[in-house]
């Protein structure tokens, strides 16, 4: 089968020419193949395999480029890499690999074009179209890779176990591709992730990281959390999600399974943002709930302070990942301790008093609060559903009008701690603290507006109750 309309693309004859030139075989492989017989949208990457140096032929075509780019070369690994226009293009010389136990790192050789296919992760990556003379445009498809896209089947070139072993990390792509792509993964490949499982941990938490938000930023991350709790990933990566997945029943109370809810969250935010720190949060707003879980017979089944406590559990999960611990994890960690807030206030009468303290304590992510307590909704009951969501959209109403009212988002006393200073000739205190906290109670409650003129008045009338004189 021949696939030249594949490679209308000018850097294509620019490779052949090169490889012409330097007298050896090149050939496009992997995900750039893959995603055109998809007809998927092209990800502005190229991998090329070439039958001896990879470094010498990007050098070669950078050369025959008209603004010959500049080639990074990684001699550790035999690769090179260069840009062109738009698009990243990563030449590698084909080559064997043999791997020892402690490290996803191989020991590489020379090889061959099938030697090359051979040590790729699934029949699908290892298709190839040939860039030579004599064949160009010809698939090399050694594995039936082809039949596979078309089964839509996620499987291993040779025994999956060997595959996994040897590159762990390739457990989680293959989860990662069926969620991309919607495929399901050949049951002996499935197995042999659950038995090798335990090989994960050899993989750093940087790279475990990097498939999870390929995985959380697919339109339906659920498929693949699944996928990654069906073989036993998931216990090993994120306990903390797993957990949640323990339904008791106690004098005929149950209360629901909070891990299925977790991911039919995860799919219900995914329309609504593309955002994949609010995406982590709604994967992570109830892990707090396994070790809260408390059952009395008043009450039935209670998680008193889980959204505080899973506030507190999002650093140490970042922390174990080596997830950056930045204003990325502040924010998932602020949106965890604040998920039920929102909801709480749609089952009550909304009042303006709860709406400013709400702005108040979410700020600029206010909105971002609001869209992951809608995706939070996944009662079955249509009535139930239509009233949180009524009542959600007169919570959004209120925000606005508050906040154009008393404008709390990103507070700022409106009178400073220098200033009542000044006012009662004070040193640094405790009463400059009391009278701040106070002004901002009462701007809060609505007692007073958020302006300086009533801020001042305020602070005159509570400082002589607290027996401070004002300055003449």
């Amino acid at each position: 089968m021949n696939y030249t309309k594949a490679l209308e693309n000018p850097i294509f004859k620019i490779v052949a020419k090169a490889s012409t030139a330097l007298q050896l075989e090149s050939y496009v492989i992997g995900g750039f193949v893959r995603d055109h017989i998809l007809q998927r949208d092209f990800k502005k990457d190229i991998d090329i395999v070439a039958i001896g140096s990879g470094i010498d032929l990007a050098l070669k075509v950078s050369e025959l480029l008209p603004n010959k780019p500049k080639v990074q070369i990684f001699k550790n690994y035999g690769t090179a890499m260069l840009r062109y226009k738009d698009i990243d293009i990563e030449f590698v010389g084909a080559r064997k690999e043999s791997y020892s136990e402690d490290s996803r790192n191989p020991m590489v050789e020379n090889g061959t074009l099938e030697d090359d296919q051979n040590r790729r992760d699934f029949t699908i990556n290892a298709l190839a179209f040939s860039l030579n003379e004599k064949n160009y445009g010809d698939l090399i498809d050694p594995f039936e890779g082809l039949t596979d896209l078309e089964n839509k089947l996620i499987k291993t070139p040779l025994n999956p176990d060997i595959t996994y072993s040897d590159d762990p990390l390739r457990m989680m792509r293959g989860i990662r591709f069926a969620t991309q792509l919607n495929f399901k993964i050949e049951a002996e490949s499935l197995n042999a992730i659950e038995r090798n499982k335990k090989r994960i941990s050899i993989i750093s938490g940087e790279r475990i990281v990097d498939e999870l938000n390929k995985i959380l930023s697919t339109p339906k991350p659920s498929i693949g959390f699944l996928l990654l709790y069906k073989t036993g990933l998931l216990d090993i990566i994120l306990p903390e999600l797993t957990a949640l997945n323990n339904v008791e029943e106690i004098e005929g109370h149950t209360h629901k399974n909070n891990f299925y809810h977790t991911l039919e969250v995860v799919d219900n935010i995914c329309p609504n943002t593309e955002d994949v720190w609010l995406r982590w949060a709604a994967l992570l707003h109830d892990i707090g709930k396994a070790p809260t879980k408390k059952f009395n017979k008043k009450q039935g089944w209670t998680f008193h302070g889980h959204e505080f406590l899973g506030g507190k559990m999002v650093k140490k999960i970042f922390e174990r990942l080596h997830m950056p611990l930045n204003q990325k994890m502040k924010f998932v960690a602020k949106m965890v301790m604040l998920s039920s807030r929102p909801i709480v206030l749609s089952e009550d009468i909304v009042t303006d008093s709860a709406v400013r303290r709400l702005v108040f304590d979410a700020g600029e992510d206010v909105d971002n609060l609001m869209t992951l307590c809608e995706a939070d909704i996944t009662t079955k009951n249509p009535t139930k559903f239509k009233k949180y969501h009524n009542n959600f959209d007169l919570v959004r109403q209120k925000i606005i009008e508050v906040e154009e009212r008393d404008q709390v988002r990103n507070f700022q006393p409106p009178i400073s701690g220098e200033e009542i200073m000044e006012l009662f000739n004070l040193k640094p205190s405790r009463e400059i603290g009391v009278l701040k906290e106070a002004v901002k109670e009462a701007i809060l409650e609505g007692e007073i507006p958020n302006e300086y003129q009533a801020a001042y008045d305020f602070v005159l009338k509570r400082a002589e109750k607290m027996g401070l004189k004002k300055m003449a």
